[in-house]
């Protein structure tokens, strides 16, 4: 359906996105620009708690798409975020550089690492990291998280951080989502972690309350639920 004049001439959607959803967001903003004359997609890719700090201190956008589903339920919450939907999943894996000099092979090797780079708690990725060492505990021995922890050379704000300090061989390894090792193509090597021990991460999406362009938000949610929108995501390495 056709959306009506006034939506169209619209100059700017803002999103606030996962950096994690970098690469295949800014496909689909190019795909909806061109079937939205006039509209123009503009991002703010960061961590989803800075995103969501930002919406609760007035930061004005019209879209969230969310790494977890704790900070999109915190908005829905306070009532600046209407009825999220789910539209993909991803999991966490190790990435070492290339080469693997710390010839690391598993999740079991993490501690050989001398400097592991993981996200901050309150990142989604470094939440879920915490997950993972807390259940390869309780397989390899109580003192594997201590172990790992111990060599953790910094926390950082967002998965995209984590992954550039691998690219840099700044670490020697760092839990990222499988989709951000794909986007580093030869740069990195990429270990998964044994399914039992790992955790999905759900990425849900909303319009947000007191956004200017509410229409126009909603054409974008359903081009990303969109079996197109679903394939381009699936390229990229979402599930």
């Amino acid at each position: 359906m056709a959306l009506p004049c006034a939506i169209l001439a619209a100059t700017q959607l803002t999103v606030f996105a996962a950096s994690s959803l970098r690469d295949a967001f800014q496909e689909l903003a190019q795909r909806f620009e061109t079937e939205h004359a006039g509209a123009a997609v503009s991002f703010n890719f960061a961590g989803s708690q800075e995103l969501r700090t930002q919406i609760e201190h007035g930061a004005r956008a019209d879209v969230l798409a969310s790494a977890d589903e704790r900070h999109m339920r915190a908005l829905v919450d306070a009532d600046l975020a209407v009825a999220p939907r789910t539209f993909a999943r991803n999991e966490p894996v190790i990435v070492v550089p290339a080469g693997n000099p710390a010839a690391i092979h598993a999740l079991l090797d993490l501690p050989r690492a001398q400097r592991i780079v993981v996200g901050a708690p309150d990142v989604p990725i470094g939440a879920y990291t915490l997950r993972i060492l807390e259940a390869a505990s309780s397989r390899y021995g109580p003192g594997f998280r201590a172990e790992v922890e111990a060599r953790i050379a910094s926390r950082e704000l967002n998965v995209r951080q984590v992954l550039a300090k691998v690219r840099l061989g700044e670490a020697d390894a760092a839990i990222v989502y499988r989709t951000d090792a794909l986007a580093a193509l030869e740069a990195v090597e990429t270990i998964s972690i044994p399914a039992d021990l790992n955790v999905v991460a759900e990425y849900p999406i909303a319009v947000l309350r007191g956004g200017s362009h509410p229409q126009l938000a909603r054409a974008f949610i359903d081009l990303v639920l969109s079996p197109a929108g679903r394939a381009l995501l699936g390229r990229h390495g979402f599930r």
